[in-house]
Formats: structure tokens, C-alpha cells, sequence
């Protein structure tokens, strides 16, 4: 069976997020199983590391019509670890600096979309699965039921659509149906919804079988609060929708292994190596270098999404506790001039307003508390990093977070949730962590249950290889 991944990203060609950490795993891991072939298709950036750029091979030139346009594409191959990646070149559109964010994402997408369908109808072997992801690739799926229904060729094709983040769903003004994205009138009613053109609708309703992050938030889309306008269309969708929760990269974030953290240690050196590691990154960053106070972690973007709000309105209580608190991330200027701003009061606070991945994994590592108190989070592998480096994480009881963290008092406890997204709930809940961190011996069950969660992406893939079997054995 072949499988072909259609994606906007993936580890480590290029990456932004969540997507292209699984579409770095899951092919991989899929490809493991015997009599399975795993492809990975996706543009080539310029944004793309020279290393990567020079294990690069052409396949084939290719030219098409997008609506009144004729456009080409060029297309290289590398292997990896058992996959063959794909990438489709083209100067005008995927050189820009940067993977998103443009004016004409929309018409770049459909533009990728429609070469990929090329590709497939002019170079080789039909795909037996063809699993998109997100509204960038959702025209994939839209174009094989639609414009390309009619081709022998792509009969057997069977097509997976998986939502990673029902937020961005591709919105576009329905007068440029056929002018950007190539799609005759009569298919409106397919990506038409709510006055305008809604591509991740289209995918939803076209998709033979519809996935997403965790089996919570594929219950949770069905809810008003957590579509963005599309629980009717889930509702509809959910006889052919599975929740499969992702899993995490085991080789790379290891405290076994190390690798950029500040000591690598394993279960018989667990506490005296965790205990260096925090030691370490106090001194780093200039905190007093304490072996018993409890440090507090969030690694995070600074949006009001990801629970910032929360914690800024009970930051200063929460930093009057014997404890030490660091933040770093990125995000709306509001939340880091804030941040910034309290953390000059206070010499228990370090606000790190920068993205660094080698400082991410040192403070995973050297951590007693991880703190995620999401609005909304579809899977989360924070939380699953956290639990690898024995830290024990504080998240709210939503979508993945609620799925991979079982809460004191419950059987298999790994960490700490919250249900409601209220300041002081949380705050409640991190001062029970705290509590519980005095008690030494109850504290050291806790962080080796948390070591000893498995998030293994072979749990992840086996589910996906399931739902591949039933649809290519229709």
C-alpha cells in the first residue's frame, strides 16, 4: 500500500508548528510497517537549510492550467529514513522568506494543490491513500472529487483529511471560485459556507475519512465554542471522523540521549541529574541557585489562546510563593511588554521574549512544574515533552491536554488538570503542585509516572494504518 502525505511542512525541511512536527514523525514511523510506502509531498521553501537543499534530486518539470493561468512547477526528491520527500518548486510562489502570512496564501495553495494532482496523473504510481492536512492541502482532496472525479487513473485513490487547528480554515471571498482556485460554479455548494469560500469545509464534506489530534478535540469540534463556526459541518462529518492523538520524538527530546540540555541522565541518576540540569539553568539565568524551591515552567506563544491572560492576572500572587517562575516564548506585544514588565519587579521571574528550541529543552529538562493552561488545544506535545524529562506538567482539562494527562487522585496520574479557564482555578491548582512538591516521597511517584507516560508515535501510526487498510480495502 502507498501512502502519499500532502502537506505545507514538515520536520526538518521546513517547520512552523504542530503539522510539521507529526508530518516529520508519522511518515516515518508508518513506513516501518511492512508492505507500506510512505511519500511526503510539499514545497520547497527558500527558507530551507543548505544541507537539505543539496541532498536534493530532480524528478520531472511539470506544466499545468490553474484557471486561466499556465503555470509549472519543478519537482526534487530526497530519502529519509525510509520516506521519499517531494518537494515542488516554483520561484514566484514559495520564495518569499517565510512559509505563511502572504497576501495570496490562498492562490500559493491552490497552486501547490493542483501540482501535486499533476504530479500524481503525470509522473508514476497512483497513491492508494492520499492523507492532506490542513486548509493548505484541502484543495487535494477537493480537486480529486471534483475537477479530476472523471480520471480513471484516480479512482482507487481513497483520501484522509486531517484538521490540526480548526481555527485557520482557508476563508476566501467566493468571487475568486474560479479565477484563483480553479473551480467550476457547480462545485460552489462544496466549499461554500457561510457567504464565503471555506476550503477546510470542502475537505471536510469531500474526505472519504476525517481525523484529528486527540479523540477530545474531535469531540469538542462538535461544540460551537471550539469549530469556529463549523460544529454543524463536524456534526454532519462525524460517522467517518477519528480522534488520533499525536505522539512525540523520543530520539530528540530524551534526557537519556541529552542533547542540548545541560546533563543527560537516566532512571538510576534521575533525581541527581534533574537536580544539575536545574541547577544549571538558575545559574544560566541568574536565578539563586535553590535545589528546593520549585521551578515553574511555560514554554509557550504569548496569546490569549494559549492561556496568557490566565496567567498574568494571578502572576504576582502567584510569584508572593516560594517559587521560581520562567516564561519564554513569543506573541502579541501586549502580553511580552507585560511580562517583561513584571519580571523587572521580580526576582523570581525570568520573562524570555525570544523563540529557542536549545533553551526550550534545557528548561524542560530542568523543570519541577510545566504549566499549559490552553484555551484550546487540539493535541499539544508540550505537555508529552514535559512528561519525557520526568517534569510534571499543569494543564486544563481541553482536547489533547485532557486525552495524555491524568490528574491526582485519578488512577495513572501523570501531572495536574484544571477544568474551567479561570485564573484562580488555575492558580489553585498549581499551589496543590507546590503542596505536593514539599512531600518528597509522593513528589518522586509523581514525576516517575510522568517519565514513564508513553507517547510513542507507533501508538499514533498503528491507528492511522487502520484507518488506511479500511479505506483502501473498500
Amino acid at each position: 500500500m502507498k501512502i502519499l502525505y500532502v502537506t505545507s511542512e514538515a520536520n526538518p525541511f521546513a517547520a512552523s508548528g504542530g503539522l510539521g512536527d507529526v508530518m516529520g514523525a508519522l511518515p516515518i514511523t508508518v513506513a516501518k510497517e511492512e508492505g507500506i510506502v510512505a511519500e511526503v509531498i510539499m514545497p520547497l521553501y527558500d527558507t530551507m537549510k543548505k544541507e537539505h537543499r543539496d541532498s536534493l534530486t530532480w524528478v520531472c518539470d511539470l506544466s499545468f492550467k490553474l484557471s486561466w493561468r499556465q503555470t509549472g512547477a519543478t519537482v526534487y526528491k530526497t530519502e529519509r529514513l525510509g520516506v521519499t520527500y517531494y518537494f515542488v518548486e516554483n520561484h514566484y510562489y514559495f520564495e518569499r522568506g517565510r512559509l505563511y502570512g502572504e497576501f495570496d496564501d490562498g492562490e500559493r495553495f491552490a497552486f501547490f494543490s493542483r501540482a501535486v494532482i499533476e504530479f500524481i496523473l503525470s509522473y508514476g504510481e497512483v497513491p492508494d491513500v492520499l492523507h492532506a492536512n490542513d486548509w493548505q492541502t484541502a484543495l487535494t482532496v477537493i480537486y480529486l472529487k471534483t475537477e479530476y472525479k472523471n480520471i480513471e487513473r484516480f479512482n482507487g485513490i481513497k483520501t484522509v483529511f486531517t484538521i490540526h487547528n480548526i481555527e485557520y480554515q482557508g476563508k476566501y471571498d467566493p468571487y475568486i471560485l474560479g479565477d484563483v482556485f480553479g473551480l467550476d460554479f457547480k462545485h460552489r455548494d462544496i466549499v461554500e459556507y457561510d457567504g464565503c469560500i471555506n476550503l477546510l469545509k470542502g475537505a471536510i464534506v469531500t474526505c472519504d475519512h476525517l481525523t484529528t489530534v486527540s479523540p477530545n478535540y474531535a469531540n469538542e469540534l462538535t461544540h460551537d465554542f471550539f469549530a469556529f463556526g463549523l460544529s454543524k459541518v463536524i456534526l454532519e462529518a462525524k460517522p467517518k471522523m477519528s480522534g488520533i492523538i499525536n505522539g512525540i520524538d523520543y530520539g530528540y527530546f530524551s534526557p537519556e540521549e541529552g542533547g542540548d540540555i545541560y546533563e543527560s541522565y537516566r532512571k538510576n541518576n534521575y533525581k541527581s541529574g534533574k537536580a544539575k540540569n536545574k541547577a544549571a539553568l538558575q545559574a544560566e539565568l541568574s536565578l539563586p541557585v535553590k535545589k528546593n524551591v520549585p521551578l515553574v515552567v511555560m514554554i509557550t506563544r504569548l496569546t490569549a489562546g494559549k492561556g496568557i491572560d490566565l496567567v498574568l492576572h494571578i502572576l504576582e500572587e502567584l510569584l508572593a510563593e516560594n517559587v521560581q517562575v520562567v516564561i519564554l516564548g513569543t506573541g502579541d506585544k501586549e502580553y511580552e511588554d507585560k511580562l517583561s514588565e513584571i519580571a523587572k519587579r521580580h526576582e523570581n521571574l525570568r520573562a524570555l521574549i525570544k523563540f529557542d528550541r536549545v533553551l526550550s529543552k534545557k528548561m524542560y529538562a530542568a523543570a519541577d512544574i510545566f504549566l499549559m493552561p490552553s484555551k484550546s488545544e487540539p493535541c499539544g506535545l508540550a505537555q508529552m515533552i514535559a512528561c519525557s524529562y520526568g517534569t510534571v506538567p499543569v494543564v486544563r482539562s481541553v482536547g489533547g491536554l485532557f486525552d495524555s494527562i491524568r490528574t491526582v487522585g485519578e488512577e495513572g496520574a501523570n501531572g495536574f488538570r484544571f477544568d474551567n479557564y479561570n485564573a484562580h482555578e488555575m492558580l489553585f491548582t498549581i499551589k496543590a503542585a507546590l503542596a505536593l512538591y514539599q512531600n518528597k516521597e509522593e513528589w518522586g511517584k509523581l514525576t516517575k509516572a510522568a517519565k514513564n507516560s508513553s507517547f510513542t508515535w507507533e501508538k499514533s501510526a498503528k491507528n492511522y494504518i487502520e484507518i488506511y487498510k479500511k479505506g483502501n480495502s473498500k
